[in-house]
């Protein structure tokens, strides 16, 4: 669990066209419902987003207004075209790069987890990507589970896992109680 102090929590999940819609917004509902902020940040211009299965959203602000210092953790939704445009975009690999070196959470879920392999910051620990991609984890132990945590890095399967995906998020900033109280209340069954 991360120790950020007794302040609310604040996350960001940065959004591409084509990103997986599941993977992105079940995580923002999640956090939402366990009373953790978090911002859906479009790596565009505007603010409507257009899922890898075409059904549209609106972010809540863009990356480039946004105050990424004021953030506890960013999240990555998998998805293409959408991992392949925030593996481009020079501000995500920067805000990737720069919250794992200050121990804040850098969490991503089914292909984005390449963006942490091409930052580097994934040698030597342990991860998980979409099937297939694992090579693309550069340096990375790769653990196939359906959601892997190592220090301030959480990582997922894909569209499968995007529940576990959000609940680990949870027990990282509120610990794992307020994570089954949530798996709970929502009726998520787990083997």
């Amino acid at each position: 669990m991360s120790d950020t102090g007794n302040s609310a929590k604040k996350t960001a999940i940065f959004m591409a066209n084509g990103c997986e819609e599941i993977e992105g917004l079940t995580v923002v509902d999640l956090l939402r419902r366990a009373g953790i902020e978090i911002d859906m940040l479009s790596i565009q211009d505007g603010l409507n987003v257009r899922g890898s299965h075409g059904i549209a959203f609106e972010a809540d602000q863009t990356i480039a207004r946004a105050d990424l210092s004021s953030y506890d953790g960013i999240i990555l939704p998998g998805g293409m075209p959408g991992t392949n445009a925030l593996k481009a975009d020079a501000r995500v690999r920067d805000a990737v790069t720069r919250f794992y070196q200050a121990g804040k959470l850098v969490a991503a879920i089914c292909a984005a987890p390449t963006v942490l392999g091409a930052c580097g910051i994934l040698n030597g620990k342990n991860a998980i990507c979409y099937p297939g991609l694992e090579e693309n984890l550069t340096g990375a132990n790769v653990i196939k589970q359906s959601v892997v945590i190592d220090g301030n890095i959480i990582t997922s399967r894909g569209m499968g896992t995007a529940i576990p995906f959000g609940l680990a998020i949870i027990a990282y900033f509120l610990g794992q109680d307020q994570a089954d109280a949530m798996a709970e209340k929502i009726v998520f069954q787990q083997d």
